[in-house]
């Protein structure tokens, strides 16, 4: 008997260059096995991050058209994962979309900011409303930034301590996911990582990384995604972290070995490879 591939639904923004968004979640995924269903809140030219004047064209009505098309299929997904969302209106649609398939895991990459600042598109009511989202999320995948913002808590500037942390992946738990992981986190211990919670088992989970002096644009949504196929093929959360982080760090390391420029993304393409060995991924201690 033939078993199809699990089945997402990704509901974020198409940046035509750049490299970000549904552009890397895509191919991501479709390297570990997972069919990717895109759902674009958005088509941009390029992303927003100093590429000059884009060309955007808003998606919403798109949002709940493609449900209703999708439920007169019988389709099914084993996961709905949303990550940039431009309005208040298309929080509304993520909603209608998680409580169409309540059996779907329900990722929620809550993209709200960065560097201890929110992202010009995001309003004040909207960053209320994304906690609506968090709610019904089975995993978050915040920054630190956004992990403030969803706890209503000032920006933590400083290094966290292990108490902190597991502190902070707590309460978001409280607001309603199972599964927390925060990223990019600098320790008290002088490392950066990336932290988790599953809150099932009450454990914390730690990933080192090796850092470079670099940011690029989409490698939040390059770890969200490995992060979700590594859920869907049955990982637990620090080997799914331990292999998020992996992948991400050798793209990183790779297009920084090739000077490149930051605002073009990483070299995802000559490390795809990587993914199709599910055994690639960091060490993973408890926090």
């Amino acid at each position: 008997m033939n078993q199809r591939p699990a089945r997402v639904a990704a509901i974020h923004d198409l940046s035509g260059f750049g490299r970000c968004s549904l552009s890397v979640i895509l191919p991501t995924l479709s390297t570990m096995g997972v069919q990717v269903c895109p759902i674009p809140t958005a088509i941009l030219s390029s992303h927003t991050g100093g590429l000059g004047d884009v060309e955007f064209r808003d998606q919403t009505s798109f949002i709940p058209a493609s449900l209703e098309h999708y439920k007169r299929l019988g389709l099914e997904f084993e996961c709905i994962y949303t990550g940039f969302l431009g309005s208040e209106e298309q929080i509304d649609h993520c909603l209608e979309y998680f409580s169409a398939y309540p059996q779907a895991l329900a990722v929620v990459d809550p993209v709200m900011g960065d560097h201890g600042k929110a992202y010009r598109t995001y309003t004040e009511p909207m960053r209320n409303r994304l906690s609506e989202l968090v709610q019904v999320a089975d995993v978050i995948t915040p920054n630190l930034t956004e992990a403030c913002m969803l706890l209503k808590i000032p920006y933590i500037s400083d290094v966290l301590t292990r108490v902190q942390a597991r502190s902070l992946l707590a309460k978001l738990s409280e607001l309603g996911p199972n599964y927390v992981v925060i990223t990019g986190v600098q320790l008290a211990t002088g490392e950066m990582a990336n932290i988790g919670y599953d809150k099932s088992n009450n454990s914390y989970w730690v990933v080192s990384c090796d850092y470079l002096p670099v940011s690029y644009p989409g490698t939040g949504d390059i770890f969200a995604s490995v992060l979700t196929g590594a859920f869907l093929t049955g990982d637990s959360l620090p080997i799914a972290m331990g292999r998020a982080t992996y992948f991400v760090e050798r793209c990183i390391k790779t297009t920084f070995s090739y000077s490149s420029d930051p605002r073009f993304g990483v070299m995802l393409e000559r490390e795809l490879s990587v993914l199709t060995n599910s055994s690639n991924g960091k060490d993973f201690s408890l926090l």
